[in-house]
């Protein structure tokens, strides 16, 4: 159940002694209220997705750090140097991210990279300036969720 905000304020600054049963239970509270309010992780379904084992699961989202890292400074490095087909490329890149944040539930980086997935398809197809434009929008959101997961990780020691 849902635990007051007074509880947690007391349970941050160390002004009240808890139980260890009861620290567990503000820190999962304190993990579901993150995880909700930022809409970078789904905890209750990913755990799901791994059978409950939450050691797997935080190993799987450093994995997925890792893999969105590297999409993402590939995508960056076609940005500011195109080569033939960048669109193409970049559409590759953010479907890899896509696939991967799914099955581990991290909507936000799942829809923005099928945001940016979806655009550079279409400027793919019609490289006209508006097209570009959406993409590079598109990957300063894609960017922004993987700061957002990075810094989510942080929160829960990954």
């Amino acid at each position: 159940k849902n635990i007051h905000r007074d509880t947690i304020d007391a349970y941050k600054t160390n002004t009240v002694v808890f139980t260890q049963a009861e620290k567990e239970i503000i820190d999962k509270q304190l993990l579901k209220m993150i995880t909700n309010e930022s809409k970078v992780i789904d905890w209750d379904e990913a755990m799901e997705q791994v059978g409950d084992d939450e050691e797997f699961l935080r190993e799987l989202l450093g994995d997925l750090r890792q893999e969105t890292d590297g999409q993402v400074k590939k995508i960056s490095e076609i940005i500011a140097t195109p080569c033939d087909s960048p669109f193409h490329l970049i559409m590759r890149a953010a479907h890899v991210i896509k696939g991967a944040a799914s099955n581990l539930m991290c909507e936000q980086l799942r829809s923005t990279a099928m945001a940016l997935e979806q655009d550079a398809k279409v400027a793919n197809e019609n490289p006209e300036e508006s097209n570009i434009i959406k993409v590079k929008e598109d990957f300063l959101q894609l960017e922004k969720a993987n700061n957002e997961y990075h810094a989510y990780l942080k929160t829960i020691g990954v």
